[in-house]
């Protein structure tokens, strides 16, 4: 598989995963994609469906707090260029999925969430650690 299939895969193996996530699930998933975004990036993915969502409430990128109905407005098609982007912006968000869908048991039986984890672990042992770190996961 070349780098550039690779680089598709992640992509839709998180949108399948949202996908059949629970909307609790869906929150927590879009509140750790968009948290290393700033607003140009909430205004150019997805028609602006994240901007809105953040920025139309008054919240701001870094402190979006997703509710239900708004994780249900979101659809599959967004997710995937919200990912495609977050790829490109912060390589410690996507490895750090890992950690978040790790803490989820009810996505443990979840194929695409097993392919998912699979490739993130073999992705990250083949990259260079991490020196700055950038985000951080945690807070």
């Amino acid at each position: 598989m070349t780098t550039n299939h690779l680089t598709e895969l992640v992509p839709a193996l998180v949108a399948k995963v949202y996908e059949e996530s629970s909307p609790l699930m869906r929150r927590h998933l879009l509140e750790h994609l968009l948290k290393p975004l700033g607003v140009l990036s909430l205004a150019a993915i997805a028609n602006g469906v994240f901007a809105s969502i953040t920025l139309g409430k008054g919240w701001g990128w870094s402190t979006a707090h997703i509710s239900s109905e708004d994780a249900q407005r979101v659809k599959t098609g967004d997710v995937l260029a919200l990912v495609h982007h977050v790829q490109q912006v912060s390589v410690q968000a996507i490895d750090s999925l890992s950690h978040l869908l790790a803490s989820a048991p009810v996505l443990a039986g979840s194929t695409a969430t097993a392919v998912l984890l699979a490739f993130l672990a073999k992705q990250a042992t083949h990259r260079a650690p991490w020196v700055d770190n950038d985000f951080d996961p945690i807070e």
